[in-house]
């Protein structure tokens, strides 16, 4: 116990000490959002890898798609790096950077105002953006606290609260800059100990073969489950978990997409591109991210396809629900101390990174394209003189207040939802990315390389990706469960801003 907590207060401090470091170059709005656009490509890379993954894949995705597809869960890895990583930064990276250096845009709400001339559109993305990031912010906080209960005994609730206390200081601190450079701490750690972690749990099955072998004889027992427990795994036989495309493709298919392809409408990743310095960082940008992604999100599906080895079974008769996030930390429950300090700061240092990225774009969203929506106006006075650099300053600054203030608030509904969720912290996830991704993914896309994109389909697809995502959840997810809705939230949205483009007035 004294290792654990000696390496965590350590790498408490050291995120503190950056947002120390980073403090006077947060002072102004660009500084505190985009850290002054001069981010390197392996700061930014690895910003872009420690956002993508968090808590939320290590422990809920891991957990509950590896017992769900066994060893082919490593193909939600594969594709997170290809798709979500490689192809993102290829299709996206350079021409965000011009696009939004272009229109002085600053969050991807900024974006959509500028690029159709529409402050309907910049009010109501900031409103999408902030309501569905809360969730997300939850799935991350329920999953790093079950960790932290795992590893040191400390009920949920204090990890909750503690993790979101010493994010919210060094956030509010350093802004983008502490963000970025703790982010590139934090991915060593993410690397290092992911390699490690899966070396050592497939050790104590015997070695990767002999967990192979396991796997291979892994069929359902559906003679302790309810009836819909057996309902679920009627068509299921042995070595299914073992194949090489698990019991459910389609499934399987719906999960890439959404975990893969919904990374390229997050404001939150998407903004990664805003802030980098220029085309060479940009290429070597995409390298890193691509084998970072490769490790990270390869190594933890992996490591979860073999969870029917550690867990009999996930489903409680008694609640009739799947405790799929506890699988994932009962699987690491036998290691040796120092090893579960390092799955701990792991798990601390994939979280803390998402959890910098989404408070922060939450605040600048809110502050800078719904509290105050007047930029152009600001910059258009300050060039005709009509209001000093003094003036100007004072504004930059009241708001860089606003959004320290909003992180807090963000924060606090966020570990709110936390303490009792409504869902398993997949689909949390799965409700924040259909609709974030439903709504942002197509437009913001398809306006970087066509100039036919009107107004009125942006507004269509706002409405198609958040209804269908509301909707679902309404009626309890009896349409679709949450997963495979927010990959038809997204996919959908391209017909939809296609056809309606065709059919309604590009702006003059």
């Amino acid at each position: 116990m004294l290792i654990k907590i000696s390496l965590t207060i350590i790498f408490l401090m050291v995120m503190i000490g950056v947002g120390l470091y980073s403090r006077k170059q947060a002072s102004s709005v660009d500084g505190f959002v985009l850290g002054g656009r001069n981010v390197g490509g392996w700061l930014t890379a690895f910003a872009y890898g420690t956002s993508y993954f968090s808590a939320v894949v290590f422990v809920g995705y891991a957990g509950q798609f590896g017992w769900k597809y066994g060893m082919s869960a490593s193909w939600i890895g594969v594709g997170n790096a290809v798709i979500g990583s490689l192809l993102a930064w290829l299709v996206l990276g350079k021409r965000t950077r011009q696009m939004t250096q272009q229109l002085q845009s600053r969050t991807m709400p900024d974006f959509f105002g500028s690029r159709y001339g529409d402050e309907g559109l910049r009010v109501t993305a900031s409103i999408i953006a902030f309501v569905f990031l809360i969730p997300y912010t939850a799935g991350v906080y329920m999953g790093i606290s079950k960790l932290f209960e795992m590893g040191f005994n400390i009920p949920y609730t204090y990890c909750a609260i503690t993790m979101a206390i010493l994010t919210a200081v060094y956030v509010i601190l350093g802004g983008y800059k502490a963000t970025a450079i703790n982010d590139f701490i934090q991915g060593l750690i993410m690397l290092f100990g992911i390699v490690t972690v899966i070396a050592v749990v497939l050790n104590n099955q015997g070695g990767l073969y002999a967990a192979y072998e396991k796997m291979l004889a892994q069929v359902p027992n559906t003679d302790d489950l309810t009836q819909r427990g057996a309902e679920l795994y009627k068509n299921f036989k042995a070595g299914d978990f073992a194949s090489w495309f698990g019991p459910n493709p389609m499934s399987l298919l719906g999960v890439v997409i959404l975990t893969s392809l919904g990374t390229w409408g997050l404001p939150q990743m998407v903004g990664k591109f805003y802030s980098i310095t220029d085309e060479s960082a940009i290429r070597r940008g995409t390298i890193i991210s691509t084998v970072f992604a490769l490790v990270v999100a390869g190594g933890c599906y992996f490591l979860g396809g073999f969870g029917r080895l550690f867990v009999p079974t996930a489903f409680n008769a008694e609640t009739g629900k799947f405790a799929y996030d506890n699988i994932v930390p009962t699987m690491l429950e036998t290691l040796p101390d120092i090893l579960i300090a390092l799955v701990v700061l792991l798990v601390l240092s994939a979280s803390m990174s998402t959890l910098a990225g989404l408070v922060l774009t939450s605040s600048s969203t809110m502050t800078l394209d719904l509290i105050y929506r007047d930029k152009k106006a600001n910059d258009k006075e300050v060039r005709e003189g009509e209001i000093d650099d003094t003036v100007h300053g004072n504004i930059e600054k009241r708001k860089v207040i606003v959004m320290r203030v909003l992180i807090v608030f963000f924060i606090v509904i966020s570990v709110m939802i936390a303490m009792n969720p409504p869902q398993f912290i997949a689909q949390l996830m799965g409700i924040s990315w259909g609709a974030l991704a439903g709504a942002f993914l197509a437009p913001f896309m398809l306006g970087l390389y066509w100039k036919g994109v009107t107004r009125q389909a942006v507004w269509a697809c706002f409405i198609w990706g958040v209804g269908i995502t509301v909707v679902n959840m309404m009626m309890g997810n009896s349409l679709m469960n949450p997963i495979d809705c927010g990959a038809v939230a997204m996919l959908g949205g391209f017909p939809v801003v296609w056809i309606v483009s065709l059919l309604t007035p590009t702006r003059q």
